[in-house]
Formats: C-alpha cells, structure tokens, sequence
C-alpha cells in the first residue's frame, strides 16, 4: 500500500507545484480574471514600455490604478484616434463590466510603466498590483506576474512618444 500511496502522494505535489508556478500569471481573486498579463521587454537605458492583459471582472468594477516596484510611475493609458491621429493618454480608470473581457493590447488600453528601474529583459517577471474599486467604491488589490516578452512582440507605440 505503501508503495502505492507514495507515488500517489508525490504526483499530487508535483501537480500542485506546476498548478502554483503557473498561477502568477492569473488573479489571485476570484472577481476578477486576469489572463496573459505580459510586458514588453527593454533595450538598455529605456525609460518606460507597456503592459498588457485581458481582464474579466465577475461584478462591474474599475481598474483604477497599477502599481510596481518595476518603475517609479505607472499609468493606465489609452490609445485613441484624434483628428487623424492616433494619441496616446492617461486615463483615471478603465471600466469592466461583469462578464465582459477587456483586453488592454497594443494600440488600446494598456499600463505603462515609466522611470523604469532596471531593464526588463525577455522572461524576466514582473510584478504589479491591479487595484480595483467595485460599485460600491470599495477598492482590492489584486497580485499579478507579468511575464516580458521580446520588443518584437505584437507592435505597440514607441516608449518615446509619452511625453516622460
């Protein structure tokens, strides 16, 4: 019996370790879904890049800010067409309405990171803190691992033009 349990045992903690190491990635709360949070890598002295995910709130709520040690200010932007011209700017907050994916992506809503700390390279994690209010104005705090990707990654507008 031994000899089957031991086995037994051992499977389940090798499965509960893959099930820990990949859990970065999605929130840890059960209002709201965080899926493919990942960063654009950097070349040495950039200053900022962006973030990017698709979130899924359970109840209406906001994203009303991010946060990271991985920069000294971060911002949630959106890209928008203006007379033309495509424009980047910070927003106080992006709306999630229950059951309904928004994607922040290249070219959209996204989180910048800006007066980075050190370089993010390829793989690198990072780690942010989603805070969201719900209807009621009571705001959490959701952990998050963003994973860098390659600067070759989805096209997304140059750190350069965000004024910082």
């Amino acid at each position: 019996m031994k000899k089957i349990t031991f086995p037994s045992l051992a499977a389940a903690f090798a499965l509960g370790a893959l099930t820990l190491t990949a859990a970065p990635a999605l929130a840890q709360d059960a209002a709201l879904k965080v899926e493919d949070a990942w960063v654009r890598a950097t070349v040495p002295s950039q200053h900022a890049t962006g973030v990017f995910m698709r979130l899924t709130s359970a109840a209406p709520a906001r994203l009303v800010a991010v946060e990271s040690d991985a920069a000294k200010h971060t911002e949630v932007h959106e890209m928008a067409m203006q007379n033309d011209v495509m424009k980047m700017r910070q927003v106080p907050a992006i709306d999630l309405p229950a059951g309904q994916p928004v994607d922040l992506k290249p070219g959209g809503y996204h989180v910048m990171l800006i007066d980075l700390s050190k370089q993010i390279s390829a793989g690198d994690p990072v780690a942010l803190t989603l805070v969201v209010q719900d209807a009621g104005g009571k705001e959490r705090r959701i952990p998050v691992t963003a994973v860098a990707r390659p600067l070759s990654a989805a096209s997304a507008p140059a750190a350069a033009g965000h004024g910082h």
